[in-house]
C-alpha cells in the first residue's frame, strides 16, 4: 500500500502513503519482481490450504461468470501462478461436481495501489487461450492463460469492485501494511511518540497500541469492502506477516528485518550527520505483525464471514540464496529484500542518494552477521479462510 509526502518528504496521511507506497517495480537488482522467491515458496508451502478454501465455494451456473481477485497483487511472477493454481482447480471442480457440459468463463483482477508496477506485472502475463468455454481447452491450455485479466487500481480498504460481484479473493503478503502511520506515532507531543525508531519492534507499549489499534481499524475496513463486493457462498484466502509472541512490541521476523540492522543503518546516518535525528524519527514503517488474536477479534466483531480455518504457519525465512556460507551474497539478499518493499517510501522520504547511502549500511551490517540472520531470521504467517454465507 502507498503512502505520499508533505514538501518536507515526511509520510503522512493514508491518501498520500496510498499515493507513494508499492513495491519496487521493474526488474532491477533490488526489484521485488526479483526479490520475491521466499514470498514464492512460502505461498507455494500454503497450495494445500488454498486448495481446502477453494473447494468450500458454491458452483454457480456456468452462464455466471467465475470472477477471483488477488489484493495486494504486486509486480512479480507470484500473483499469476497463484491465479492460475485457482483457476485450474476451480475448473477441475466444475468437471467432476458441476454437472455441466461447459464451464463459465473466468475473470481475474489484479489490484493493489496506484503506485504498483502494473505494466512490468502485465508483460509477464501469458496470452490469452482461444476461449470456446470448453473443459478440454482449459485442461490442456497450459502456455496459455485461460481466464480474462484486467487491473483494478486502488486500495482494498476501500470498495473496489461491484456488489456481490467476486467469487474468491486472494491476498497474500499484503494485510500487515497499515493504511498509514498512526498519527500519534509521528506527532512528537504525544505519549506514542516513536522517537528514536523507524519501526514498532521494542518500542513503547502506547505505540504498539497506537499500530494494533490502526491494524485491527484497517482489517475492520477490509471486510466491510468485501462483505459488500462477495457472492454468496464465495471464499477469502488471507495471508499476512504475523507473530506468536502475545507481545506486540515482539514483531517476530518482521522485527529482525526492520528492528535491527535497518534500524541501525538509520542510526548510522545519523551518527555521521548524514541526515538529522528528527528525519529519521519522521519515518515509521508502516507495518503490524499481528497475533492470531489480534486478527481473530476483528473478523469475529465484524461477523460476515465465518472462520472456516485461523492459524499461524511457519513461513521460514525471506533469505533465499545459493550459497548460505557467503556472507557477502547473504548481506546484500537481506539488503535487496528490505529495499524491494520500503526502497519507495525510503525515497520519499530522505532522496535518492541517501536511500543509496542506508540500503548500503544495512548491506554492510548484514553481511557481518550473516550467520546470525540465517538461523534467526524466520517468518510467521497468520492464514485465515474465510467464507460468506
Amino acid at each position: 500500500m502507498a503512502p505520499s509526502v508533505d514538501n518536507n518528504n515526511i509520510v503522512v496521511s493514508s491518501l498520500k502513503l496510498e499515493r507513494t507506497l508499492s513495491m519496487k517495480g521493474g526488474n532491477g537488482e533490488s526489484s521485488y519482481a526479483n526479490n520475491s522467491q521466499a514470498q514464492a515458496i512460502h505461498a507455494r508451502s500454503m497450495l494445500h490450504l488454498l486448495e481446502e478454501t477453494l473447494d468450500r465455494i458454491k458452483l454457480r451456473s456456468p452462464e455466471s461468470p467465475f470472477v477471483v481477485a488477488d489484493l495486494g497483487c504486486s509486480s512479480g511472477s507470484n500473483t499469476i501462478y497463484i491465479i492460475d493454481v485457482i483457476v485450474k482447480h476451480m475448473v477441475k471442480r466444475y468437471e467432476i461436481f458441476g454437472g455441466y457440459n461447459q464451464l463459465p468463463e473466468f475473470s481475474a483482477f489484479f489490484s493493489d495501489l496506484p503506485s504498483n508496477d502494473f505494466n512490468t506485472l502485465f508483460q509477464l502475463l501469458p496470452p490469452l487461450i482461444n476461449y470456446g468455454g470448453s473443459m478440454e481447452e482449459c485442461l490442456v491450455a497450459t502456455s496459455h492463460r485461460p481466464y480474462f485479466a484486467a487491473g483494478v487500481p486502488g486500495s482494498f480498504y476501500r470498495r473496489l469492485f461491484p456488489a456481490r460481484s467476486v467469487d474468491v479473493f486472494y491476498s497474500a503478503f499484503s494485510l500487515h501494511w497499515l493504511s498509514q502511520v498512526p498519527e500519534s506515532v509521528s506527532e512528537k507531543r504525544s505519549m506514542a511518540y516513536n522517537k528514536g525508531k523507524v519501526f514498532i519492534h521494542g518500542a513503547e507499549e502506547m505505540t504498539t497500541k497506537a499500530y494494533k489499534k490502526q491494524f485491527q481499524s484497517d482489517l475492520a475496513s477490509f471486510l466491510r469492502a468485501r462483505s459488500d463486493e462477495m457472492k454468496k457462498g464465495g471464499t477469502m484466502f488471507l495471508v499476512c506477516l504475523g507473530r506468536t509472541s502475545v507481545d506486540p512490541t515482539d514483531q517476530g521476523g518482521a522485527g529482525l528485518l526492520f528492528g535491527t540492522h535497518f534500524q541501525d543503518a538509520w542510526d548510522d546516518l545519523v551518527q555521521e550527520g548524514l541526515i538529522s535525528s528528527e528525519k529519521r524519527d519522521d519515518f515509521n514503517i508502516p507495518i503490524y505483525a499481528p497475533s492470531l488474536q489480534d486478527f481473530k477479534e476483528v473478523v469475529e466483531e465484524d461477523g460476515s464471514f465465518t472462520i472456516d480455518n485461523l492459524q499461524v504457519f511457519k513461513g521460514g525465512s525471506p533469505l533465499v540464496v545459493n550459497c548460505p556460507d557467503d556472507p557477502i551474497e547473504v548481506g546484500r539478499a537481506l539488503a535487496n529484500s528490505c529495499r524491494a518493499v520500503s526502497g519507495v517510501l525510503v525515497d520519499a522520504h530522505i532522496g535518492d542518494q541517501r536511500s543509496e547511502d542506508l540500503f548500503k549500511r544495512v548491506e554492510r551490517r548484514a553481511t557481518n552477521h550473516a550467520k546470525e540472520l540465517l538461523e534467526q531470521l524466520q517468518f510467521f504467517h497468520i492464514v485465515a479462510s474465510l467464507s460468506f454465507p
